[in-house]
Parts: C-alpha cells; sequence; structure tokens
C-alpha cells in the first residue's frame, strides 16, 4: 500500500475488468488517492455480465469517469473467450500451473494497455494500474513482471508526453507477486465488494458462475484460502 504526498490528487487510468483482481486494483489507487478513471473493453467476449460487474465495481468507488471501449477481437479469435471454441473445465491444479490455456486472447494486454495509455495521455495522467498477477493465474504470458517493464519503456519511447520528457509514465501492479487469498484479504481490509465482481469464463445465461473454469477454480481457491465465503456465490 502506497500514500500520495500531494494537496492535488493526479490522474490514474485503471484498468476494470469486473473480476476481483482489477476491483482490488481500482480499490488501491482509490486509497492512494488517485482521481480514478475506469477503462473497460467491450472485446467481443463470450459474455457481458464482466461488463455490468466493472460498471456496478466503479459506481461503488465513485470514478471520475468509467468508459467501456468497443474493439471487437472476435475479429481475429484464436481464444475461448473470442472464439467458437470450448472453455476448458476441471482441469487438474498441474495443469492449471503448466502451459498457456487456450483462454489466453492474443496480447490483450499490450493492446489494453496501449489503449488506457493513449487515453491517459490526453487525460495528461501519468499513472496506469492493471491487475496481472504472477503468482495465482492462469499462465498468461502477458501477466509476468517482464512484461510490464518493458511497456513501461514502451510507454516512454512511443509518447508524445515520454519524448518531451513532461511526465513519467508509471505502470503500477499492485497485485503482481500476490497470492489470490493475499489479494482478496487486501481487498477486503479496502472495503471492496466482491459481490459485485465477476469472474467465470462460461456462465450460465443468467450470469452464474459455471464454477469449473480455471478462472471459477482459481477464485474459489483463493476465497478458501484466505479463509472468507464468496459473496458472489450468495448472490448468484
Amino acid at each position: 500500500m502506497f500514500k500520495l504526498l500531494t494537496n492535488e490528487p493526479p490522474k490514474a487510468v485503471v484498468l476494470v475488468s469486473g473480476g476481483l483482481d482489477s476491483a482490488t486494483t481500482l480499490a488501491i489507487a482509490a486509497d492512494a488517492g488517485f482521481e480514478l478513471y475506469a477503462l473497460s473493453f467491450d472485446y467481443g467476449q463470450r459474455h457481458r455480465h464482466e461488463l455490468e460487474a466493472a460498471k456496478k465495481v466503479c459506481e461503488s468507488f465513485n470514478v471520475k469517469q468509467f468508459v467501456i471501449f468497443p474493439l471487437d477481437l472476435r475479429v481475429f479469435g484464436g481464444s475461448a473467450l473470442t472464439a467458437d471454441i470450448e472453455v476448458p473445465k476441471d482441469r487438474s491444479e498441474h495443469d492449471l500451473e503448466t502451459g498457456i490455456p487456450i483462454t489466453y486472447v492474443p496480447a490483450r494486454n499490450t493492446v489494453f494497455l496501449s489503449l488506457a495509455l493513449a487515453w491517459a495521455e490526453t487525460l495528461n495522467a501519468f499513472d496506469l494500474f492493471i491487475g496481472v498477477n504472477a503468482v495465482d493465474y492462469s499462465g498468461y504470458p502477458d501477466c509476468r513482471p517482464e512484461f510490464i517493464e518493458a511497456f513501461q519503456k514502451v510507454a516512454s519511447l512511443a509518447t508524445k508526453t515520454g519524448v518531451e520528457h513532461s511526465g513519467n509514465w508509471q505502470i503500477h501492479t499492485p497485485l503482481i507477486s500476490l497470492t489470490k487469498a493475499e489479494i482478496i484479504k487486501q481487498g477486503m481490509a479496502l472495503g471492496v465488494d466482491y459481490g459485485l465482481t465477476h469472474s467465470c469464463y462460461d456462465p450460465l445465461p443468467d450470469g452464474t458462475p459455471c464454477g469449473h473454469c480455471d478462472s471459477c477454480q482459481l477464485r474459489a481457491k483463493g476465497f478458501a484460502e484466505a479463509g472468507f465465503d464468496d459473496p458472489a456465490l450468495k448472490s448468484s
């Protein structure tokens, strides 16, 4: 946790998916004193429940502006989240920790961060927050510290702000080294209402989580290890 030492709150663009990681990241940015600008993507994912969750989460933190950016990655496909490919279910713990699953969306975080960077430059904001995690995650290559470090260099090289040295870009990844249980505990301490969040890759039509996809399994494991009941299950 960190606090800003300034009377005038700087702006931050926070990527918000509607899941528990991004909700926790938004809470951390709020707690640090940033003025919040939240960005979600309607990228052709399998369902819109996560976008509805993102809106509710942002409302709960009174963000200054919430934008849903339309971006149809189904044009490319290549993922169980953007093509007619079956979502893996009930994978073993070994499988969850091995390889890159078919739910990986090619270059998704690179695309998302690039658009967040573009918006941030127009806002005169130099802080981007993303809830990537390199511990309890599904093996996505764009959730690793190496990727974030490289993108921060790109931000400095590819923007007017960076070239003119009129601002110092910072990509904040406050969850990157935490377990899912640690993330949940921190979010609870910051007042995150996880009942508003949605994590399932393949929910029922009414939004009820399947309970069997990788994301549902990782979420259930996190709540169990944190010692809390998942409020999203009670409200579903």
